[in-house]
């Protein structure tokens, strides 16, 4: 508890995007959000008042950033199982708990759990060998690899054409599941956040687009979207929130193919897919999942406009004009954009901000928020 203020201290391990959006959230509920951060210039630690340097594998680091804390969440899902579950053992609440956590840090884990449970997902397995692999493509190639531990944004990825490919891959001694690659129609999410409580809210149904391996777009809601399939969707989130135990956000990465819905991935934090909640949502995803840890009743989550569309800015290539001339032009040719820049060095394909557009036409909100991601980061 904060004596000054007499309201809780929530702590987030990690320094990135998430959590400089958290504390932005956190400041109309009179706190500040305590950071965990790596480096004094990582996002979150530019902004936030209360920043502890220290690393998340380190559990005396961990250890010391908590006390004072009345929940310690994150804002990736990297912290050694291990270490939440010694935490916790020393009275620590931390949301989501270890029991949760696990099924979004090990994937082989999540597939395992998510068969139990029913749900539906392609057809995998866990592989040791490039003869497992090519057992498991039985001559259809290609296959999906996935390092079962540390993957994101398209890291940890690999698309396997053949046995060579498969070797190679093997040869790296990366621990790997293995699935068929899903025909689709296109990828969904569904976001849910739930208290200690049980209290569950869920948000519109998105598309989100890839390219790369990186969510460039979330459109909110997804369009054209069978009502029956949103509700199924938003279902099934509600239900692996509950059955899985989790305590804040999750986002359920979904495939919609012709046979129906299939989970690609779990998140159990804020997303990308829901960025786009702090213009387009009566309550933001961030706020909300401070609410969810804090055990606070949840926000309502209705769109504040028929079309949403949020863009992923990412750095360019060096040199042009600069970003702050860049923000003067696109204001001037659309007033209505609402930008956030992280506070990251620019690098060629890092996600270094977003764009919210909204509107009554998906159409043509969509053409303006890719608009305006593409001047900022190419400056034309």
């Amino acid at each position: 508890m904060d004596t000054r203020t007499g309201l809780p201290v929530v702590g987030m391990v990690g320094g990135g995007q998430l959590a400089r959006m958290t504390h932005q959230a956190a400041i109309s509920l009179g706190q500040s959000l305590r950071v965990l951060s790596e480096t004094p210039d990582d996002s979150a630690a530019l902004v936030a008042a209360d920043v502890r340097i220290g690393t998340h594998t380190d559990l005396a680091a961990l250890r010391e950033f908590a006390k004072g804390c009345d929940a310690v969440t994150f804002d990736h899902e990297h912290v050694p199982t291990g270490h939440i579950e010694a935490l916790e053992a020393e009275g620590v609440k931390i949301f989501p708990g270890s029991r949760a956590l696990v099924f979004a840090q090990d994937k082989g884990m999540m597939r395992e759990r998510l068969a139990d449970l029913g749900a539906p997902g392609p057809r995998w397995a866990r592989v040791e060998s490039a003869e497992d692999i090519v057992t498991f493509a039985g001559g259809v190639w290609p296959v999906v690899a996935k390092a079962t531990r540390g993957g994101y944004d398209g890291r940890g990825v690999w698309m396997l054409d053949s046995p060579e490919q498969a070797a190679e891959l093997v040869a790296t001694g990366t621990p790997l599941i293995v699935e068929e690659r899903v025909t689709l129609r296109r990828e969904i999410a569904a976001l849910v956040a739930r208290s200690p409580f049980g209290q569950v809210a869920a948000y519109p149904v998105v598309e989100t687009v890839q390219k790369n391996g990186i969510c460039v777009e979330v459109l909110a809601p997804a369009p054209d979207l069978d009502e029956k399939l949103a509700l199924k969707a938003q279902q099934l989130a509600i239900d692996l929130a509950t059955e899985l135990g989790i305590v804040g956000l999750l986002a359920v990465e979904l495939f919609e193919t012709d046979s129906g819905l299939k989970i690609n991935e779990l998140a159990m934090r804020p997303h990308n897919s829901g960025h786009w909640t702090i213009e387009g949502a009566r309550t933001s995803q961030f706020e909300q999942h401070l609410r969810a840890v804090l055990d606070y009743p949840m926000g309502e989550t209705a769109l504040t406009a028929p079309a949403v569309v949020m863009a992923n800015v990412l750095g360019g290539e060096p040199g042009g004009i600069s970003i702050d001339e860049r923000l003067h032009h696109l204001f001037a040719e659309d007033p209505g954009a609402r930008v956030h820049l992280y506070g990251k060095q620019v690098r060629p394909g890092r996600k270094i901000g977003h764009v919210t557009v909204l509107g009554d036409d998906m159409t043509s909100v969509r053409a303006r928020a890719a608009r305006a991601a593409q001047w900022l980061q190419e400056g034309r």
